[in-house]
C-alpha cells in the first residue's frame, strides 16, 4: 500500500493542485508572502538536488548533512507557500493532507529501498552513525536530477494563482 501512495504522489499532486486551484482565493498580498516562502523551498529542492546521486549512493553533502531528506523538506516549505498564497483554509488543510501522507510514504518506502539496496548502511547513516562528505553543490546533478520541472512549475503555479486574484 506504501508503495503504491508513493508512486501516485505525482499524480495525486495534480489532483490536489487542480482543486486547490480551484479553491484558491488569493489576495496580491498573500501570493507575494506565499512566494516568498515557496522561493524558499525551491532552494532547498535546488540544493539538495546539486548534490543528490540517485541511486548510487546514500548522499550526505550538501543539505543531506543536516537533513535525511531535504528534497521533501523543501517540498513540504514550497507546499506551504502555496497554502499562504491561496488564502484558504480548506486549501491549507488539502496541502497539509497530500503532503502528510504522500511524502510519509515516500519516505518509508525510500528508506527501506535504500537500507536493502546499501546493506545496511542507510540504517547507520540515519542513526548518524556516517558522517556527512565535503563535495561541490553541481549545476549538472540538478540538470540531471530534473530539478527545472519543480521550478516551472513552481512558476506555473504562482502565475495561476496571480489569474485567480480577485475572483
Amino acid at each position: 500500500m506504501l508503495t503504491r501512495l508513493a508512486r501516485l504522489r505525482v499524480p495525486l499532486g495534480f489532483l490536489a493542485a487542480a482543486v486547490a486551484f480551484g479553491l484558491a482565493r488569493p489576495s496580491w498580498r498573500s501570493w507575494a508572502a506565499g512566494l516568498a516562502v515557496a522561493v524558499v523551498g525551491e532552494g532547498l529542492r535546488l540544493w539538495a538536488a546539486g548534490h543528490i546521486e540517485k541511486g548510487k549512493e546514500i548522499t550526505r553533502s550538501g543539505p543531506y548533512r543536516l537533513v535525511r531528506h531535504p528534497l521533501y523538506v523543501g517540498s513540504s516549505v514550497l507546499g506551504t507557500g502555496f497554502a499562504i498564497a491561496a488564502q484558504s483554509l480548506v486549501v491549507s488543510v488539502l496541502v497539509v493532507l497530500y503532503l502528510g501522507i504522500t511524502l510519509t510514504a515516500a519516505v518509508r518506502v525510500e528508506e527501506a529501498s535504500l537500507d536493502e539496496k546499501f546493506d545496511g548502511a542507510y540504517s547507520d547513516y540515519r542513526a548518524g552513525a556516517i558522517g556527512g562528505v565535503d563535495r561541490p553543490f553541481s549545476w549538472r546533478r540538478v540538470a540531471v536530477n530534473r530539478e527545472y520541472r519543480a521550478v516551472l512549475g513552481l512558476a506555473a503555479a504562482f502565475v495561476v494563482l496571480v489569474l485567480r486574484i480577485g475572483r
